[in-house]
């Protein structure tokens, strides 16, 4: 995965076709097994059945991509289980999302799964030393990695509700972390992550508005655990502790908004957080009147206001980054609040 930094837009556009390639396939094997996401619940804002396994285009696109890159550079056996390391749990768990989106499996196996999933990442992290922020505490640190992980799966897979917003987020959020990465010489958390960019580009081709195809569970746990793991992995050029761990939460401050509005609406009206309802920030948008395309942007343009405040803070700054992260909480906070404030159905 260590490649010269003039072959990475090779590796961008080689995931983008792929994916832009398998994914109307998926949706003809998704049509032919009747593999559906029906609007019959109440909180589906889709009127007509929408096919998945937009997810396994996505899965298949980063698994080639990221191996065929391996095979063609210089091959080391190092790089290959280093890919390996991030890929497989990932792969895993992109397989329990499938079996959820073909079999509607309960809450709680899902949660089962990215928890040990959380583990086996954060155990390779911590044990091989590539743990972006550590405290120290080898407790702390695993208690943290899957705390993370499991809520990044999550924040993911409750963001995926609306046409393209899921995919063009992660998108936003891998091309950042990308930049960062290459200004640091992280180039195997840069390399992975402009795959995953590439290939959530190449799928929204697909599924943005009117949506042809959804990425599904599948898709939605494979793509939350692998970005959880490279941001939890990266190691942010900042000048103080707070800048440090601020970064992976500014790369993912919406999704992370948009879980937190949704889970504290549900407990206030006293719902389990885990049953699904029109309470993301997508539906309070569109009942603001804005359409779904528009509101798909929306939140696409917040996610990379955010990006920019974890750009700025990895740059010399002469004692600007306190601010900026300070700045960023605030504007997330009156977002929340004003999120929060509007009707949750």
């Amino acid at each position: 995965m260590l490649i010269p930094y003039n072959q990475f837009f090779t590796l961008f556009v080689i995931s983008y076709v792929l994916v832009g390639a398998l994914t109307p396939l998926m949706r003809k094997i998704a049509l032919s097994k009747k593999i559906f996401d029906k609007p019959n619940s109440a909180h589906k804002s889709h009127t007509m059945p929408i096919p998945y396994l937009g997810g396994v285009a996505i899965i298949l696109g980063v698994v080639i991509t990221s191996y065929l890159t391996l095979f063609l550079s210089p091959f080391t056996v190092n790089n290959f289980w280093l890919a390996t390391s991030v890929l497989a749990p990932a792969i895993a768990l992109g397989m329990i999302g499938l079996w959820d989106d073909i079999k509607n499996l309960n809450p709680l196996p899902r949660f089962i799964g990215q928890s040990i999933a959380g583990l086996i990442v954060a155990s390779i992290l911590i044990s091989s030393g590539n743990l972006g922020n550590p405290t120290g505490l080898a407790l702390i640190d695993i208690l943290i990695s899957v705390i993370w992980v499991v809520g990044i799966c999550n924040s993911i897979n409750f963001f995926d509700n609306l046409d393209g917003g899921a995919a063009g987020t992660v998108a936003i959020s891998a091309v950042v972390l990308t930049y960062l990465a290459l200004r640091t010489d992280q180039s195997f958390i840069a390399a992975l992550s402009l795959v995953i960019a590439g290939s959530t580009l190449g799928f929204l081709i697909w599924n943005k508005t009117p949506a042809r195809i959804y990425m599904g569970d599948a898709g939605a746990l494979f793509l939350g655990i692998l970005i959880a793991t490279l941001t939890v992995r990266f190691e942010p050029n900042t000048e103080s502790t707070l800048g440090s761990f601020a970064t992976p939460l500014l790369l993912l401050a919406i999704p992370i908004l948009d879980t937190s509005v949704a889970v504290l609406s549900r407990l206030r009206r006293k719902i389990s957080p885990f049953q699904g309802g029109r309470d993301h920030l997508s539906h309070r948008l569109v009942r603001a009147g804005l359409s779904r395309k528009v509101a798909a942007i929306t939140l696409w343009s917040l996610t990379g206001l955010f990006g920019i405040f974890s750009v700025l803070i990895s740059l010399p700054n002469i004692g600007y980054e306190v601010i900026i992260v300070l700045i960023a909480l605030v504007l997330w906070l009156l977002l929340f609040l004003s999120f929060f404030r509007t009707k949750d159905s």
